[in-house]
């Protein structure tokens, strides 16, 4: 593969994500925040490896007798198409070297925060990710979406038909997350349909100076349930993650921390705490 394809740092790890087939463990713990991977070290029992390149800060250690790697990935599904990619051929590349089959799959959990869509999830609690619908189109960019994607054509086209979409704007895709993570880590928080916008303010029918081009957006979401599953919060990177999983072949879950309800208007200002107990309570169920 041709280094403008995928480059690779002076080290042999990978560009962006600075990590390599030893350094990066099978389970991986995903933040938006580069300050958030801080939170592991304090959780986990030793640190073996660390890097930070740009706004992607890895963190490798032990809890409990199990490696796990922290890594930020910064805001937005263009971030993920980088870090989800690199992830799965960091367990491939060892000093600059390709390997073609490493054997290893990887099980990811992203941690983060969400803005809650239903009046009666407030602030403060966890959400689940069933299905992710992404409204960033990026999977589409890719040739073997286009034939795995009629896995879900029916939320799909159940979708499509609720919202009502301009042409003009990106097609959605929609995908299921990983069945086994949500039963061993979420089993006692909300369960839902994770929307991915492609951006916070406007995307995500915020008015400031500019106007939203879709009318009552948030309204028209929550009012989305597919097989009785509502659509419950609005962010911005679990779509790219589910998707890159199905067809890569690793396992993915997103558990958030609603900090604003929309429909009441609300907003968690210090929501530290409440992160802290969440990427603690992950990280248990993750290796129990």
């Amino acid at each position: 593969m041709k280094p403008s394809e995928l480059p690779l740092a002076p080290d042999g790890s990978l560009y962006h994500i600075r990590l390599t087939s030893s350094t990066l463990a099978n389970k991986v713990l995903l933040v938006g925040d580069p300050e958030r991977v801080n939170m592991f070290k304090e959780i986990f029992d030793s640190v073996e490896f660390e890097s930070q390149n740009r706004e992607l800060h890895a963190l490798t250690g032990t809890y409990h007798g199990t490696r796990m790697t922290a890594l930020s990935t910064g805001m937005g599904c263009d971030n993920i198409d980088i870090v989800m990619t690199e992830l799965d051929v960091a367990l491939r590349v060892e000093s600059g070297k390709w390997k073609t089959e490493s054997g290893r799959h990887l099980q990811i959990v992203r941690i983060g925060t969400s803005g809650s869509l239903q009046e009666d999830i407030d602030c403060g609690s966890y959400v689940a990710s069933r299905y992710a619908i992404g409204l960033d189109g990026l999977m589409n960019y890719y040739k073997e979406w286009k034939v795995e994607s009629g896995k879900w054509k029916d939320l799909e086209d159940a979708f499509l038909q609720h919202m009502g979409l301009d042409d003009s704007l990106a097609r959605p895709y929609c995908v299921k997350g990983s069945e086994m993570l949500l039963n061993k880590i979420a089993f006692d928080m909300h369960h839902g349909i994770t929307a991915t916008a492609p951006g916070f303010y406007g995307p995500q029918g915020r008015t400031v100076r500019l106007h939203p081009s879709i009318e009552n957006l948030n309204e028209k979401l929550a009012s989305f349930s597919y097989d009785g599953t509502p659509v419950t919060n609005l962010e911005m990177e679990t779509s790219a993650i589910f998707g890159f999983c199905h067809l890569l072949g690793h396992e993915a879950l997103t558990v958030c921390l609603i900090i604003a309800n929309r429909p009441k208007g609300t907003f968690l200002n210090d929501y530290h705490p409440q992160m802290r107990e969440l990427v603690g309570r992950v990280v248990e169920r993750l290796v129990s």
